[in-house]
């Protein structure tokens, strides 16, 4: 099959052009004019910007891809520009999405996967929900209710579904004009390369003792393996079934489980305990929702439907070991 993977430089995107190519697959890759030096080895190179709409439908016409891999984000950035890496990937999330799927149409493709998070579901109900759960997209955190409305974009488009971005739930891809649509909502992300390993943000954090644990430390993280979501993603682009998925580990768990073991792991200091009251102004609303409030996702429909299953099951089996 002709594959075209999007964001092809990235943590996931890179290891997912070998892993197709190994599968049998004729590969393309695109990336940035500044990123062109860093592109994986691919059977062919195609140079755009997501958000210029012109050069992206000129470059997924070129290589005429049966199916799209929309791997994009600019977290990249985040170490050096926070607010800039998040401003930015929610744009490619919305204006890129978009433009990807036009260019998918165009160019004939029947099929497109595109990369989405397992952690943007409101905090209620029980500790591990479902793909149904309602996304966060009214957060009292301005920053992340807007990167909710950016998720919930991207899945509407890539679905086919009808009106504006909304917190429904996201089922079944809907019949349209365009390519096929699959949604994999990633758990959060270790392994090389990511905020988790010894030389990311995070493992810096807790190896310095910068991540402390609020009292309770009752939010649930559902984790998953770099290699899991590249082997997710493979089973996607050859599967016939649409939707949108949670690709995560089995073992969701809670901060107070995870993250003293995570820091042990390292060889950091045990995370100090503050109170739960004043974890956003010391960690950021996010981090202290991750750690007090987010659910869990449960993985039983990307097991049953796509047929895939984590080669790391458990975060136990890795976190904080590479």
């Amino acid at each position: 099959m002709r594959v075209l993977v999007t964001g092809a430089t990235g943590v996931v995107g890179r290891p997912l052009v070998g892993a197709l190519r190994a599968r049998g697959h004729q590969v393309s890759a695109l990336v940035r004019e500044e990123s062109r030096a860093k592109a994986p080895d691919a059977d062919a190179v195609v140079v755009a910007d997501a958000l210029d709409r012109q050069g992206l439908l000129s470059a997924v016409a070129a290589v005429r891809p049966e199916a799209v891999v929309h791997q994009m984000t600019a977290l990249r950035l985040l170490r050096d520009d926070p607010a800039a890496a998040f401003a930015r990937t929610a744009r490619l999330r919305a204006e890129g999405t978009a433009g990807l799927v036009e260019a998918a149409r165009e160019a004939g493709a029947r099929r497109l996967v595109a990369q989405s998070i397992a952690f943007a579901a409101a905090p209620a109900g029980g500790p591990v929900l479902d793909e149904e759960a309602p996304l966060y997209v009214d957060a009292p955190d301005p920053g992340w209710a807007a990167t909710v409305r950016a998720v919930a974009e991207l899945e509407r488009l890539v679905l086919g579904g009808p009106g504006p971005a909304g917190a429904g739930p996201a089922g079944p891809g809907s019949a349209g004009p365009g390519p096929e649509g699959v949604v994999l909502r990633y758990g959060t992300l270790y392994g090389p390369g990511t905020a988790y390993a010894r030389t990311g943000a995070t493992g810096q954090a807790v190896l310095a003792g910068r991540l402390p644990l609020p009292e309770g430390a009752a939010g649930i993280t559902s984790f998953l393996h770099v290699e899991d979501a590249v082997g997710a993603a493979v089973a996607a682009v050859e599967s016939e079934t649409t939707g949108v998925f949670h690709v995560t580990d089995d073992e969701p768990a809670p901060a107070a489980q995870w993250l003293p073991h995570y820091a042990r792991t390292l060889g950091g200091p045990a995370p100090r305990t503050v109170p739960a009251a004043l974890a956003p102004r010391l960690l950021g609303w996010f981090v202290a929702h991750q750690l007090t409030a987010a659910r869990g996702a449960a993985n039983g429909r990307a097991r049953t439907a796509l047929g895939w299953r984590p080669g790391r099951p458990s975060w136990r089996d890795g976190l904080g070991a590479e």
